[in-house]
């Protein structure tokens, strides 16, 4: 992967050549994003791998530096890695927007980077959040234990589902299941409808790519049984020290109580050694935010995108 530096692109003239992400460039990535150490669900290798086909994201690595692109090419993401390389690689940035005749824009920002980004300039930037795109960030233990009185309802589905399905069982994703999860997950498409609706369809490729690739990934996941049948699964990545992503989680709807027995299973036997459950965003989705709220996230990650003020 070549890496720019301001001297470099003046003195020959240089663009900064953004390029797809592949398989090849996983640990490069990971580390750029292991120096940032963010809960923000996108920054992990495997989201930003699989998400890159259906968003067209690219990247560059500029002033010793991991910059993304939108699909676009209206907007940059935050730089990613060193504290003390941030301002370099902002300054090739607002240069490179404005060699090419582009307002500067950074997407997906957080409000501790846009806290650096203050510092570095004074006034000069605002943000504008966007509640959609905020990360649910929950304790591990609580959605384990699922223990106090905000919990009493999770924990009766709990019971109602040990109850109706008393041979359930739950393992590990392996080599050995990951093709009957990837059979559950082609029903669950047939099921839901999403051949005819572009986002679901995408999002569905996304589960199946992260199943069949989970382990050139570093995914772990959990799978659930009922009668001996996939009744649900999930599929998740470290995205910090402390932080474990779900990015997937599919239940078949006849299967009452699925998807609380999953998340509670693959947190107790896959998250103990993190303190936090990021469980991504909600898209906007009523149902979904209500459904994430219902278990009491610890704090929101938010992210905006900043742009200059009008009146400088």
């Amino acid at each position: 992967m070549q890496s720019f530096t301001r001297e470099d692109r003046k003195e020959e003239n240089m663009e900064i050549q953004f390029k797809k992400p592949v398989l090849e460039d996983r640990e490069l990535i990971k580390h750029y994003l292991s120096l940032q150490q963010s809960r923000s669900c996108e920054l992990t290798f495997g989201n930003i791998y699989l998400w890159s086909c259906h968003y067209k994201v690219k990247f560059a690595v500029v002033e010793d530096m991991l910059i993304f692109q939108s699909a676009d090419e209206t907007s940059y993401s935050f730089p990613i890695g060193r504290r003390e390389g941030v301002k370099a690689a902002l300054e090739t940035l607002i240069n490179h927007a404005k060699e090419r005749g582009a307002e500067f824009k950074l997407h997906m920002v957080t409000p501790g980077q846009f806290d650096i980004l203050e510092e570095l300039y004074p006034g000069r930037f605002e943000i504008e959040y966007d509640r959609d795109d905020a990360d649910y960030v929950y304790e591990a233990e609580k959605l384990a234990s699922l223990s106090g009185k905000k919990y009493h309802g999770k924990k009766n589905h709990i019971n109602k589902f040990k109850r109706m399905y008393p041979d359930w069982s739950y393992e590990p994703l392996n080599d050995e299941n990951v093709e009957d999860c990837f059979q559950m997950a082609l029903l669950w498409r047939r099921e839901n409808g999403c051949e005819a609706d572009r986002e679901k369809n995408a999002e569905m490729c996304v589960a199946l790519n992260s199943l069949r690739l989970y382990k050139e990934l570093g995914f772990c996941g959990g799978v659930l049984r009922v009668n001996g049948q996939v009744a649900a699964f999930t599929v998740g990545e470290p995205v910090s020290d402390d932080t474990m992503v779900v990015h997937i989680e599919k239940a078949m709807s006849d299967i009452q109580g699925a998807y609380t027995m999953i998340n509670q299973q693959f947190v107790q036997h896959e998250c103990m050694d993190y303190q936090y459950v990021n469980r991504e965003d909600d898209v906007g989705e009523e149902g979904l935010r209500q459904a994430k709220l219902s278990y009491h996230p610890a704090f929101l990650v938010e992210k905006g995108t900043v742009t200059q003020k009008a009146d400088i």
